[in-house]
C-alpha cells in the first residue's frame, strides 16, 4: 500500500496533531475512522481548520428487521450488542409479527440483568422502541428513512430483500449474520454512517481515499459550437470577462 508512517496515537490529542502537526506527527490531507464524541468533535473541528475527514459518526445504532420467522433471542442479542455501547446507542426492531414484538420486548429485559454494562444498555434500550409494520414493504420503507448504521435482517428469505434496501451503512442477512461479525472480522469496514448520514454517505473503504480530477479539451470547431451557450451565460450572469474569454478565441478562429 506505500505505507510509510505509522503513530500510535489516539484521541482528540491525535486528531489535533494529525490536523495541526508536530514535531513528530507531519499534517495530513484526510483524517477519517471512529472514535468517541470527543474524536468527532476533533474532527468537525479539523474539518473547519481545512483538513478533510469522511464524515461525523456516532452515537451506534441498530435497525432490525424480522418477519414470523425470526427468533425472539436471537433479535435480542443483537439489540443486546448494539445498546451496550454506551447510553446514547441506539437498538430498534421493525417486524410484521406481534409476537415477536411482544416476546423481544419482554424477554430483553431479563437478558441484560448479568450484563457487565448493563447501566449502559438499559439506558439505550429506554431510548429505543419497536415497531409493528402491516408488511415488510411498509419496514424497508421506514429503515430506508432511518438510514440506520447497522441493518440486520432476521428474515427467511434476506436475499430475496435486498434490492429494497437503499439507505443503510452496513447490512446483515440472517440468523447466522450477526452485526458484531462486521465489528470484529466478516471484512466490511467498520467505520459507517449514522443519524441518517446513510442516506448521502457511504462506509469508509477504498472510495474514500480516491480523488477524481476532470479533464477536457476542445477543438476549434467544438469550442466554435460552445460558444454562443456560454457567452449566453455569461451575459445572464454579468461575467463580461468570462464572455471575453470566449469571444477572443472565437474573433481568432475567424
Amino acid at each position: 500500500a506505500g505505507i510509510s508512517d505509522v503513530f500510535a496515537i489516539g484521541g482528540a490529542q491525535a486528531i489535533a496533531a494529525m490536523a495541526l502537526g508536530t514535531e513528530s506527527v507531519p499534517v495530513v490531507d484526510k483524517i477519517v475512522g471512529p472514535g468517541n464524541r470527543w474524536v468527532q468533535g476533533g474532527k468537525l473541528l479539523a474539518m473547519l481548520a481545512g483538513t478533510a475527514i469522511d464524515m461525523v459518526a456516532g452515537p451506534t445504532e441498530v435497525l432490525v428487521i424480522a418477519d414470523d420467522s425470526a427468533s425472539p433471542e436471537l433479535i435480542c442479542s443483537d439489540l443486546i450488542a448494539q445498546a451496550e455501547h454506551g447510553s446514547d446507542s441506539r437498538a430498534i426492531l421493525v417486524s410484521t409479527s406481534s409476537t415477536v414484538v411482544e416476546q423481544v420486548t419482554q424477554r430483553i429485559w431479563s437478558q441484560i440483568e448479568d450484563l457487565p454494562r448493563r447501566e449502559y444498555a438499559k439506558a439505550a434500550l429506554q431510548n429505543s422502541f419497536a415497531i409493528l409494520a402491516e408488511s415488510l414493504e411498509r419496514a424497508f420503507e421506514f429503515a430506508n428513512r432511518y438510514a440506520p448504521e447497522h441493518l440486520v435482517l432476521h428474515l427467511e428469505t434476506p436475499r430475496e430483500w435486498v434490492q429494497a434496501v437503499q439507505s443503510a451503512g452496513s447490512v446483515f442477512l440472517g440468523a447466522w449474520s450477526p452485526e458484531v461479525a462486521g465489528d470484529y472480522a466478516s471484512g466490511t469496514n467498520h467505520t459507517l454512517p449514522t443519524s441518517a448520514l446513510a442516506r448521502a454517505y457511504s462506509g469508509v473503504s477504498l472510495d474514500t481515499f480516491v480523488k477524481k480530477i476532470t479533464f477536457q479539451e476542445l477543438t476549434e470547431q467544438g469550442l466554435g459550437e460552445l460558444a454562443p451557450t456560454l457567452e449566453t451565460l455569461a451575459d445572464l450572469e454579468g461575467l463580461e470577462g468570462h464572455r471575453r474569454a470566449v469571444r477572443a478565441r472565437v474573433e481568432r478562429r475567424s
